[in-house]
């Protein structure tokens, strides 16, 4: 069997969003599950929108997902080297006039004016789907066409493409598809300023780096006749290809850059203090669906799980509350120093800790390990700790606080106070002001809860009484 080869080849433009992340996920998982390769190639040619960093960005996250191309820019196989588009103009042109010579593709001097107003006229008279009206090839005498090439006029070079051609491919997640050349107009390679267009370097790319399978979005299924045309007209075989289906939100919209809703790209991710392998877990669900009904993954598992065969045929969607929970699950299975890692952090940064001993620190972290979901929400979910007076979190709260029972497990709280501020003391004394007011159960715990935190529901009582000093709970007793 020939080996396996993949590529996940991004624009340098910007941080590595969910939707390459996915792809780049899906060919890396397909090619170690076949023992394969798994290539970083930058398909820089879109200079306007390219950023510094960009290249730098994407190595840095596909990283630290546990993504690790087996050959990139920075870690290049000679045989296939260069792996940045922009280095590989020569191959582009050489291909590109070798097209020429086979008769498969020709020069045009049109110009973008001449063009647009072509394009407008055939709009005008109805045609919906505008194409190149082949002007250079048909319209231009011999002579006409010599002299513009002796005045250096600036040329593209277009694909004359076949007539009554039909393009069946099997994809590998689709079945088959099939394509006409009647409605694919000639079509740009290489642009006047040199550059190539994306399908026809994706073609010569794949070809000369070995890449036998094309995993990649389905807004790519129109490129792919394209394409396959390109490989006929040279005498090459092409890859298998497979098209995803889009990612969509709750609203089964398709996945914008624009949608704020959802947090696009790993970089939010890591500074939110998500775990790497928890987002390699979530996103490989994104259109695989795994034998059996469990959901948690190592890396290893789901390498030897992946198979193509279970890709998904309908878009897959974005649930921000599942992530959450396949995150909690991977925060679960820390040690306490691995999540007081994690967490202190971003404590340290919203809050003053300089007056709290290490006692407190380990003794609030450690009170929310199993409840936290993601690094940052340790902020929000210790936030009581840190203010100045108790506030009632709602009205159920306010009933609470309203009741006789409050008011007697309050003073009793007082008049027990212990000597010394410690979990195990404040233990004692709840323990006393139950033998005192003869309350239990909710009238005794919800209310003394309510009295010093303001919220009705939260963790261990003894510790969160702890946690929130003696100070402010007999303050809040006496003032209840």
């Amino acid at each position: 069997m020939t080996k396996v080869r993949v590529r996940y080849a991004p624009s340098p433009t910007g941080h590595l969003h969910i939707g390459n992340a996915r792809t780049a996920l899906f060919n890396y998982l397909f090619a170690k599950h076949y023992e394969g390769d798994f290539i970083l190639r930058i398909e820089d040619t879109d200079l306007e929108r390219n950023v510094v960093g960009g290249e730098e960005s994407q190595l840095k996250y596909l990283g630290w997902l546990g993504i690790t191309p087996d050959e990139s820019p920075v870690n290049p196989n000679p045989k296939y080297s260069p792996y940045r588009q922009m280095e590989r103009l020569e191959l582009y042109q050489k291909y590109a006039h070798q097209l020429i010579e086979l008769g498969h593709a020709y020069k045009c001097y049109c110009t973008e004016e001449e063009l647009d107003e072509d394009y407008e006229a055939q709009k005008q008279s109805g045609v919906v789907a505008t194409q190149y009206n082949r002007k250079c090839l048909l319209h231009r005498s011999q002579d006409e066409l010599a002299s513009l090439e002796a005045a250096n006029t600036p040329y593209t070079i277009r694909v004359r493409v076949p007539e009554n051609e039909v393009y069946i491919f099997q994809d590998m997640i689709r079945g088959e598809v099939s394509f006409e050349s009647k409605d694919i107009g000639d079509w740009v390679l290489i642009k006047a300023n040199g550059i190539p267009t994306y399908n026809f370097a994706v073609v010569i790319d794949d070809h000369t780096m070995d890449i036998t399978h094309v995993f990649r979005g389905e807004e790519h299924l129109s490129n792919t006749p394209k394409q396959i045309m390109i490989y006929r007209m040279l005498g090459w075989g092409y890859p298998l290809f497979g098209h995803m289906t889009l990612i969509v939100n709750e609203q089964r919209k398709k996945l914008s850059k624009r949608d704020n809703s959802i947090l696009q790209f790993m970089s939010q991710y890591e500074e939110l203090g998500y775990l790497p392998q928890a987002m390699f877990n979530f996103m490989s669900l994104l259109g695989w669906s795994p034998i059996g009904e469990e959901e948690i993954f190592t890396h290893e598992e789901l390498v030897k799980q992946f198979s193509e065969e279970r890709l998904s045929k309908s878009p897959s969607m974005f649930d921000p509350q599942k992530l959450k929970w396949i995150n909690n699950r991977y925060i679960k299975a820390m040690s306490y120093e691995e999540f007081k890692a994690l967490v202190l952090p971003f404590l340290e940064k919203a809050q003053d800790l300089s007056s709290k001993s290490e006692l407190w620190i380990d003794t609030l972290i450690h009170l929310y390990h199993d409840q936290c979901s993601y690094g940052q929400e340790i902020v929000e979910l210790t936030s009581m700790f840190f203010e100045t007076q108790t506030v009632l979190e709602n009205e159920e709260a306010q009933e609470v606080y309203k009741l006789d029972t409050t008011y007697e497990v309050a003073k009793a709280f007082v008049a027990n106070r212990p000597s010394v501020w410690t979990i195990e003391s404040v233990k004692e004394t709840i323990n006393k002001v139950k033998e005192t007011t003869g309350l239990k159960g909710k009238p005794l715990f919800m209310g003394l809860r309510v009295v010093a935190s303001g919220k009705v529901h939260g963790p261990d009582l003894a510790s969160t009484l702890y946690l929130i000093g003696e100070e402010r709970v007999i303050f809040a007793c006496n003032a209840r």
